[in-house]
C-alpha cells in the first residue's frame, strides 16, 4: 500500500528541515545531512486535498522551514588582520579610488566619509564618498541583498587576512613578484626535472621565506609545486575563528599546471568555443613608473592600452592564464558542457570529454536507477546544474563582498608595492615591510628589470576598486566547481590527457604520466582561476585561499536547501571537499 499523500509531505518536510544544519560553519565530520535537530513539522494537511493545493502549501511550508532553518545559523566571528586600527594614516587597508597625496596615502576626511558610510551600509551614505577618478567603487552595497537560497552574506566565517608587517605577507610578497618575474617562462619548465634557473632559484627562496603557505614537498617547494594554490579554512577548533587551517586539494600538485578543462575546446550545441585564447604580449607590464601608479591609487582610468599577441594559443604560461583570468566570461559553463557532452570522433570540437557509453553523472543521481526517466532542465540534467553555478556565483559574490567592503579592507599587491617603493627608494623609515622581503632576490630582480620596487602588473587598471581579501574570481571558481563535483562522478579518470606543444602553444601534445582524475582536474581548474589573478599581480595567495573554502561551505548551505525541494527519490549529493574530506548532503 502507498504513503498517503500526508505522510510523504510529513517526512519531506523533515528532511528538509534537518538538511540545513549550520552547513557552513560545522567541521567536515558534520556536515552531513541531518547535521542538527530540525525545526518542527508543521501540521498534517487534509488528505483528501487536489494535488494542485497540496503542492502550493507544500511549497508554503518547505519555503517556511528551509527559512527558519536558515535563520537559526549564527552569525560566526569576523576577526580582523588589525593593520585598519593600527595605522592611523590606513597604510595597511585599502583605499585605492579615494583620494590619495604624493605618497599614496588616502586623504583623511575621504576616508572618514567611506568608513562612515561601511558603518551605516546606508546608500546614501556612498554618495558622500569623494572620489579621486573617474573609476567607481565596485557593487558595496549590492552585496547588502538578501540571499534567498543558502545562508546569508554575513553567516560565513573567514579567517583574519596576514597583517603588513608579518612574515607571511613578507612572504606572499616574495611569491607575487617572483610570479611577475615567471609570467613568460612556458609551464612545461614547472616541474621537478627542470633546468631553468629562474625556476629554481624561485622555488628555493619561497622555500626558505618564513610562514609561507604553498604545496610544498618534503617541507619544501619544488618546480612542481611553485605558485600551484591551496585552501585556507577557518580552523574549526578555534571559536574566535582567527585560526586559518592550509590545505592542499588533491590533483591540484599532479600534471600540468593547467586544468584539462581549460585545454578542451568546448561544445555549445551546434557552436564551439575555442579553447586556444588571444594573450597579452611580454609589452604589458603597467604601473612600473610612479606617475602611473599614483593616478591608479587615486582611481584614475589607465591611459596605457594592452597590447594583444596576434596568434591565438593554449594557455601555456602564468601571462595567458592572467589573459584568460582577466575577463573568464565561458568559466562557468566550460566543465559542465564537456561533462555532459559525449565525446565526437568525427569532430573533436564539438564533443566532450568521455564517449557515450561513459556515464558521467555522479552515482547518487536518482535517474541513474529508473528504467522510464531521465533528468533534465527541472533537476539532475546539465541545464539544471548550470542554473545552480549561475545562482551560486552571485551568491558568492555576495559573500565575498560583504568581507571586502564591511569586515576586512585589506591593502592590494600594487599599494603594497608603492609603500615598499616609498620605504627603499624615498627613505620612509615608519613602513613597516618585513625584512624577509626587502632583503629577496624576487624584489631585487624586480627593480633591475623594471626600474621600480613597484609591482608590474598585466592589467593597466591593476585590480578592480574593492579590497584584496578575500579574491572574488575565487569564489566563483570554487562555487562551481564544488557543484560540478556534486553533479558529476569525480573518481573517472580523464582520458587522453594533454598539454601545450613546449615548441609551439598553439596546439597540444599527449601528457604522459600518472592519471588525471576529474575531481582532481576540477579542483585544479577552481585553482587555476584564482592563481591566474595572483599571477596578475591583483590578490595575493592567502585572498584566493580563504574564498575557496568560503565558496564551498556556500555550496553546501545550498544544495541542502535544493536537496529539501525535490520529489525523486534521493539520498544526497556527495563530493570530496578542497582538504580531502567526504562530505554527504
Amino acid at each position: 500500500m502507498s504513503a498517503s499523500p500526508s505522510a510523504t509531505r510529513r517526512g519531506f518536510l523533515v528532511q528538509a528541515s534537518a538538511g540545513l544544519a549550520a552547513g557552513s560553519l560545522l567541521p567536515a565530520s558534520a556536515q552531513t545531512a541531518g547535521g542538527s535537530a530540525p525545526p518542527a513539522a508543521p501540521a498534517d494537511l487534509p488528505d483528501r486535498l487536489p494535488y494542485d493545493e497540496q503542492f502550493r502549501r507544500r511549497a508554503f511550508e518547505v519555503r517556511s522551514a528551509l527559512a527558519r532553518a536558515a535563520a537559526e545559523q549564527p552569525v560566526p566571528p569576523h576577526p580582523t588582520n588589525g593593520d585598519e586600527a593600527r595605522y592611523a594614516n590606513r597604510i595597511g587597508s585599502d583605499s585605492r579610488g579615494l583620494p590619495h597625496n604624493a605618497r599614496g596615502e588616502v586623504d583623511p576626511q575621504a576616508w572618514r566619509l567611506a568608513t562612515a558610510a561601511f558603518a551605516s551600509r546606508d546608500p546614501a551614505d556612498f554618495e558622500k564618498i569623494p572620489l579621486g577618478g573617474t573609476r567607481k567603487l565596485l557593487n558595496p552595497v549590492g552585496t547588502l541583498a538578501v540571499s534567498l537560497d543558502g545562508l546569508n552574506a554575513s553567516q560565513f566565517a573567514l579567517p583574519p587576512a596576514p597583517a603588513l608587517a608579518s612574515a607571511q605577507r613578507a612572504s606572499e610578497a616574495i611569491e607575487i613578484y617572483w610570479a611577475a618575474l615567471l609570467r613568460d617562462v612556458p609551464f612545461n619548465e614547472f616541474h621537478d626535472g627542470t633546468q631553468h634557473r629562474d625556476v629554481l632559484a624561485a622555488a628555493a627562496e619561497l622555500s626558505r621565506a618564513p610562514d609561507f603557505q604553498g604545496p610544498k614537498v618534503g617541507g619544501r617547494v619544488t618546480p612542481q609545486t611553485l605558485l600551484r594554490g591551496a585552501v585556507l579554512y577557518v580552523d574549526e577548533r578555534d571559536a574566535s575563528g582567527r585560526t586559518g587551517r592550509w590545505a592542499t586539494p588533491p590533483g591540484v600538485t599532479d600534471g600540468p599546471y593547467v586544468s584539462q578543462f581549460l585545454l578542451r575546446d568546448v561544445p555549445l550545441g551546434s557552436q564551439a568555443l575555442s579553447a586556444r585564447i588571444r594573450s597579452y604580449t611580454p609589452a604589458n607590464e603597467f604601473l612600473t613608473q610612479y606617475d602611473d601608479w599614483l593616478a591608479i591609487q587615486n582611481g584614475q582610468s589607465p591611459k596605457a592600452r594592452i597590447a594583444y599577441d596576434n596568434q591565438r594559443r593554449y594557455i601555456s604560461s602564468t601571462r595567458d592564464l592572467a589573459a584568460y583570468v582577466h575577463s573568464a566570461a565561458a568559466f562557468g559553463v566550460i566543465a559542465n558542457q564537456l561533462l555532459s557532452t559525449a565525446a565526437s570522433a568525427a569532430d573533436p570540437s564539438f564533443g566532450g570529454i568521455f564517449p557515450a557509453s561513459q556515464n558521467t553523472l555522479a552515482p547518487g543521481n536518482p535517474y541513474l536507477r529508473s528504467k522510464t526517466q531521465g533528468g533534465a532542465s527541472g533537476t539532475f540534467g546539465a541545464a539544471y546544474f548550470q542554473s545552480l553555478i549561475s545562482l551560486a556565483s552571485s551568491l558568492g559574490i555576495r559573500v565575498n563582498y560583504y568581507q571586502k567592503w564591511y569586515e576586512q579592507r585589506i591593502l592590494r599587491p600594487e599599494a603594497f608595492g608603492g609603500l615598499v617603493q616609498h620605504r627603499l627608494a624615498g627613505g620612509v623609515a615608519d613602513y613597516p615591510i618585513h625584512e624577509a622581503f626587502l632583503g629577496s632576490q624576487a624584489l631585487e630582480r624586480s627593480r633591475a628589470r623594471n626600474g621600480s620596487f613597484l609591482l608590474p602588473q598585466v592589467y593597466p587598471e591593476g585590480a578592480p576598486i574593492h579590497s584584496s581579501y578575500p579574491g572574488g574570481a575565487a569564489i566563483i571558481g570554487a562555487v562551481t566547481v564544488t557543484l560540478l563535483k556534486a553533479f558529476y562522478d569525480e573518481s573517472l579518470v580523464i582520458p587522453n590527457p594533454v598539454q601545450p606543444d613546449p615548441a609551439d602553444p598553439t596546439r597540444l601534445v599527449p601528457y604522459a604520466g600518472p592519471p588525471l582524475t576529474l575531481g582532481g582536474e576540477l579542483n585544479k581548474l577552481a585553482l587555476n582561476y584564482g592563481s591566474g589573478r595572483t599571477a596578475a599581480g591583483i590578490h595575493w595567495r592567502s585572498d584566493a585561499a580563504a574564498s575557496y573554502a568560503q565558496g564551498e561551505n556556500l555550496v553546501i548551505s545550498l544544495l541542502r536547501e535544493q536537496k529539501a525541494t525535490f520529489r525523486e527519490p534521493f539520498e544526497g549529493f556527495a563530493f570530496t571537499r578542497f582538504d580531502g574530506t567526504r562530505v554527504v548532503i
